[in-house]
C-alpha cells in the first residue's frame, strides 16, 4: 500500500471508531477519531470535519431517539448554549489553549474518578430551568472553546442519575445545536476547503455504519454498564486533554 492508501485507511477507521463509540455512548466522536486524524490531517481539517461529522452523528441519535425528547426539558439548555458558544469563541482570542485543555482534563479525571467510586445517586428527572440554563451555557461556552460540545451536559446528567434513554435525549440535541452554530461559524469564515468536502464525502458510509452499529449495542445495555462507559470516556477524554 503507498502512503495516499495508508492515510486514507487510517482516516476511515478512524471515522468509523469514532461514530461507534458516539453511537453507543451519545459523545465522544471527535476525541476518539481526532487521536488518528491528526496524523494524517491538518488541525483545520480535523476539526471541520469533527464539527461536520459530529452534526450528523449526533443528529441521526437525536431522531432514533425522537420519542425520548422532551422539549419544555430542553429548552434552557438549548438557550443557554446558543448564548454560551459565542462566548467561548471570543475567548479563543486571548484564552491559552494549552490551559484550557489542562484545566478542562483535570476536571474530567476528577469527576470520572470521584464518579466512578461513589455509590449510586437517587434518581432525580425534576426540571431545574435556572440551572440547567446555567449549565447549557457553560456546556456551549467549553464548546465553542474546545469542540467539546456535550461534555458539561453529560457530567450534569450523569451527576443527576438520570436513566440513561433522559440522559442521551437530553446531551445529545445540545450538542447538535452547538455543532450547528460552530459549522456556521466556520462556513463564514471560510475554513471549508474543497479537499476537506471530498474527505467528507468519502467518509459518510463508514460514519453511518459505526453510529447505527453503535446505536444497536446501546439498545442491549443496562443503566449501569452505560453509566461506567460514559465515566470510562470521560476519564479517558480528560487524559487526551491533558497528554
Amino acid at each position: 500500500m503507498d502512503g495516499i492508501t495508508i492515510e486514507l485507511a487510517l482516516f476511515l477507521v478512524a471515522t468509523f471508531a469514532g461514530a461507534f463509540v458516539a453511537g453507543l455512548s451519545g459523545f465522544a466522536f471527535g476525541l476518539v477519531a481526532a487521536s488518528l486524524w491528526l496524523y494524517v490531517l491538518t488541525p483545520l481539517q480535523s476539526a471541520s470535519l469533527i464539527i461536520g461529522f459530529g452534526l450528523l452523528v449526533q443528529g441521526y441519535s437525536v431522531w432514533k431517539l425522537r420519542t425520548a425528547l422532551d422539549w419544555r426539558r430542553l429548552r434552557p439548555f438549548i438557550v443557554g448554549a446558543v448564548l454560551g458558544v459565542p462566548v467561548g469563541v471570543s475567548l479563543l482570542t486571548w484564552a491559552h489553549p494549552k490551559s484550557v485543555r489542562i484545566a478542562v482534563g483535570m476536571v474530567l479525571i476528577g469527576y470520572s474518578l470521584y464518579a466512578w467510586f461513589r455509590p449510586p445517586l437517587k434518581v432525580t428527572t425534576a426540571a431545574l430551568p435556572a440551572v440547567d440554563g446555567t449549565v447549557g451555557f457553560l456546556n456551549g461556552l467549553l464548546g465553542g472553546l474546545t469542540g467539546l460540545a456535550g461534555i458539561v451536559i453529560t457530567i450534569w446528567c450523569n451527576l443527576r442519575g438520570l436513566p440513561k434513554d433522559v440522559q442521551r435525549a437530553t446531551f445529545q440535541p445540545v450538542a447538535v445545536v452547538v455543532f450547528a452554530m460552530a459549522a456556521l461559524l466556520l462556513g463564514a469564515k471560510g475554513a471549508l476547503t474543497l479537499e476537506t468536502a471530498k474527505l467528507f464525502a468519502l467518509g459518510l458510509p463508514f460514519l453511518f455504519a459505526g453510529t447505527w452499529l453503535g446505536l444497536k449495542l446501546f439498545g442491549r445495555i443496562d443503566e449501569t454498564a452505560f453509566r461506567r462507559i460514559v465515566l470510562a470516556l470521560l476519564f479517558v477524554s480528560g487524559l487526551a486533554l491533558l497528554f
